[in-house]
C-alpha cells in the first residue's frame, strides 16, 4: 500500500495556505491536493485552475476521497475545524500554533485517540537550515557542553499593518505567530524547561497585539533564550550558541519562504540552500566557517505521506504539539505574573513527551543534520 495516492484537502488559502502548505503537499510524491476550501475563488483558480473549490469547509471535509485535512485558518478556528474533521474520520494536519489553548489540544488530541486518526501540527521550521546549523552546533559536539542558547526572529516592520494577526483577537501577537517555531525547535534540541520566564510588550504606535516577545527557558546547566522583535533593522543573529569549547552564529535566515514567494517549486535546483555560511569559534578566538545544511520543509509532509502508509512515525506527534502549547501558556502567565512559572504538563503527559522520541517520533534533519 506504500504507493498509493493519498487525497488531500486544504482549509485555507491566506498566506500560510498559499505560500507554505499547497506548494510543499503537491512537492511531495504519494500527496495529492484534491481540493481547497476559500472565500476567494479566483485567488484559487489563478494558481491552481483545475482545483475544485469549496466556500464551506464542511462540503470539503466531507468529500469521499480525501483522507488528510490540512488546517491553515486563522487560530482561532484551528479547533473546531479539526474537531470536525476528526469526527468525519479525516486525518489532520493544523498549521502552528495548534490551539488557543491546551485545554482545546487536550480535547482534540483526545478526539483524535478516540477516532483512531493521525493527528499532527505543522512544525516545519526543524527542517531549516539555520536551525540544522544550531542543531549541528549543540550536537556535533565541536561547542562542547553548551552554557547559552540564543534564537532570533528580528523583523524590521515598523507600522501596524490591518491584518488579524495583529488585531487585538484570540491568537494574534507576535507571540502566538513566531514563539511555537522557537519552542518546538527548542524542545527538540533540549526538551523540556524547568521553568519559563517572559516579558511582552506592545512597541510599535497603534499597536493592538503584543509585537515584542522576550523569554528565558531554564535547564539546570544552561539557559535558552527565545526573542522575536518588530523593530530591528538587523544585526541580531538568527542563532547564538556558546558551549565551553567554542560559540556558533549563524546570522542568514533560512531561504525556502522567501523562494517559495518567488515561485520556485519545492525540490527544484537550489531548492533549500543557504549560502550564509554558519561561524564556529573555538576557545582562541579563531573563528572558521563551514557550510549550512541545506533546508527541506517537504521532510515534514514526507513523514506523514509515511505515517499514513504506516512505515514511519508521525512528524509532530501531538503530545510534542501539546509541549509546545504548555511553554506557550507558561511564557503568557509570566508575562502576566511577573514571576517565572513551571511548565503546565501533567506527569503522564512528561512521560510521553519524553517517550515520543524513544519510540522513534521523526527527528529534526535527518541526514541533513551535519554540514557537508
Amino acid at each position: 500500500m506504500t504507493n498509493r495516492t493519498i487525497g488531500v484537502g486544504l482549509i485555507g488559502y491566506g498566506f500560510a495556505g498559499k505560500t507554505f502548505h499547497a506548494p510543499l503537499i503537491r512537492g511531495v510524491d504519494g500527496l495529492a491536493l484534491q481540493a481547497i476550501t476559500s472565500s476567494d475563488a479566483a485567488k484559487v483558480k489563478k494558481d491552481f485552475p483545475g482545483m475544485t473549490i469549496f466556500a464551506d469547509p464542511a462540503e470539503m471535509i466531507a468529500r469521499d476521497g480525501i483522507e488528510l485535512i490540512v488546517i491553515a485558518t486563522p487560530n482561532d478556528s484551528h479547533a473546531p475545524l479539526a474537531r470536525a474533521a476528526l469526527s468525519a474520520g479525516k486525518h489532520v494536519v493544523i498549521d502552528k500554533p495548534f490551539t488557543l489553548n491546551m485545554a482545546e489540544a487536550r480535547d482534540v488530541i483526545a478526539l483524535a485517540e478516540r477516532q483512531s486518526r493521525l493527528l499532527s501540527v505543522f512544525h516545519n521550521r526543524r527542517w531549516d537550515s539555520d536551525f540544522l546549523a544550531a542543531k549541528f552546533g549543540v550536537e556535533s559536539g565541536v561547542l562542547g557542553n553548551v552554557t547559552h542558547f540564543e534564537s532570533h526572529i528580528d523583523r524590521f516592520r515598523p507600522e501596524v499593518r490591518d491584518r488579524w494577526r495583529e488585531r487585538a483577537v484570540p491568537g494574534a501577537g507576535i507571540w502566538y505567530d513566531l514563539a511555537p517555531h522557537m519552542i518546538d525547535q527548542a524542545l527538540q534540541l533540549f526538551g523540556l524547561p524547568d521553568g519559563v520566564a517572559a516579558n511582552f510588550l506592545l512597541q510599535r504606535p497603534g499597536a493592538q497585539a503584543v509585537d515584542w516577545a522576550h523569554a528565558v527557558l531554564t535547564y539546570p546547566k544552561h539557559r535558552v533564550v527565545l526573542h522575536a522583535s518588530m523593530i530591528a533593522a538587523g544585526g541580531s543573529p538568527r542563532f547564538l550558541v556558546h558551549g565551553d569549547k567554542g560559540s556558533l552564529l549563524k546570522h542568514g535566515i533560512d531561504q525556502q519562504e522567501a523562494q517559495l514567494l518567488d515561485g520556485m517549486r519545492p525540490g527544484a535546483a537550489g531548492w533549500g540552500v543557504d549560502p550564509d555560511r554558519m561561524q564556529i569559534w573555538n576557545g582562541a578566538g579563531e573563528a572558521r566557517g563551514m557550510s549550512t545544511p541545506a533546508g527541506d520543509h517537504r521532510r515534514y509532509y514526507m513523514a506523514i505521506r509515511d505515517a499514513l502508509y504506516g512505515v514511519a512515525p508521525n512528524a509532530v506527534p501531538p503530545i510534542q504539539a501539546l509541549a509546545v502549547m504548555a511553554v506557550l501558556e507558561a511564557a503568557i502567565a509570566s508575562a502576566g505574573e511577573g514571576q517565572t512559572k513551571p511548565v503546565p504538563l501533567t506527569g503522564s503527559e512528561r512521560e510521553a513527551f519524553n517517550a515520543s522520541y524513544k519510540r522513534g517520533a521523526a527527528r529534526p534533519g535527518g541526514d541533513l543534520a551535519g554540514p557537508p
